[in-house]
């Protein structure tokens, strides 16, 4: 399949060069000419437009910044430059609203288009082994599962236009939520006295037990391995948990409810973030707790 990509980051050129591992032909377009030539080390093509990446292609994918990029990019450069019949993916994690938005002006031009976040990060999107939460059609979403197992472990679609960023960022609000409070038990059970290899030995195996403390343990020398053992370095950063919480909070908001874990949550990512801390693992927050 001749596919363009759009959006080269981090998450972006690791999804890219799957792709072409997968067979594809990938159309590549970033900004940064240094993500451009890895892309062409990867096996891309590469484009100076996000309209010419898109020319006679059959499937358009996007891993983008935020919605406004999203809804510039595709009312400006893909829509109506895409060839008739091609279907749009876009991967960034945005707001319910603007995913929403998006695929609605798509539709209307006669495209199909999902939204599809992912979970995993960097070291699942260079592996290929990404959840993607996907909102659209259940024809968009047949065409879209093809594209997207060549980049993922799991494909899983959540409903209408929109509600695979709903579950994403319902996802990582439980996410930041459970970090904090695996952070303050740990930190706890030191103050009290317990090793925390031995509280780990304890809580992993009875009720505490959850991802944030089996798979990505915040202590260092502690379960496997983890950003923790980096000097928290990698894995996913800061902002982006932050980012992801803001997202989930103006979600709630338009949803009208209050969320007051999540809200909390919120207030110390962005105390951390504003400390200086953006570009570190967000299970970094162990040291202020």
């Amino acid at each position: 399949m001749k596919i363009a990509f759009i959006g080269l980051g981090n998450m972006g050129g690791g999804m890219a060069a799957n792709l072409v591992k997968a067979g594809h032909e990938v159309r590549a377009f970033d900004l940064s000419e240094e993500a451009l030539a890895k892309a062409r080390e990867n096996g891309c093509e590469t484009f100076a437009s996000a309209a010419e990446a898109c020319e006679g292609v059959e499937a358009v994918v996007s891993m983008l910044p935020n919605g406004a990029i999203v809804k510039a990019v595709y009312t400006e450069d893909v829509i109506g430059k895409a060839p008739a019949g091609a279907v749009f993916l876009d991967c960034s994690t945005i707001d319910v609203a603007t995913a929403r938005e998006v695929a609605e002006a798509a539709e209307a031009a006669g495209y199909a288009m999902v939204d599809a976040p992912v979970s995993g990060g960097i070291a699942a999107a260079d592996a290929g082994t990404l959840t993607f939460m996907v909102g659209g059609t259940q024809e968009a979403f047949k065409r879209a599962e093809l594209v997207l197992s060549a980049m993922g472990k799991a494909v899983i679609h959540a409903g209408q236009a929109g509600n695979g960023q709903a579950a994403k960022i319902c996802n990582n609000m439980l996410l930041g939520i459970h970090m904090i409070g695996t952070c303050e038990a740990f930190a706890m059970a030191q103050k009290l006295g317990l090793d925390p290899q031995t509280f780990y030995d304890i809580s992993s195996v009875s009720s505490g037990q959850c991802w944030s403390m089996t798979s990505y343990c915040p202590v260092p020398g502690v379960g496997p391995t983890t950003p923790a053992d980096n000097d928290y370095q990698g894995g996913f950063a800061t902002g982006l948990m932050l980012k992801d919480l803001k997202l989930a909070m103006a979600a709630a908001a338009t949803a009208g409810i209050d969320p007051q874990m999540g809200q909390r949550a919120r207030e110390l990512y962005e105390a951390f973030d504003a400390a200086g801390n953006g570009t570190r693992d967000f299970s970094a927050i162990i040291e202020t707790l």
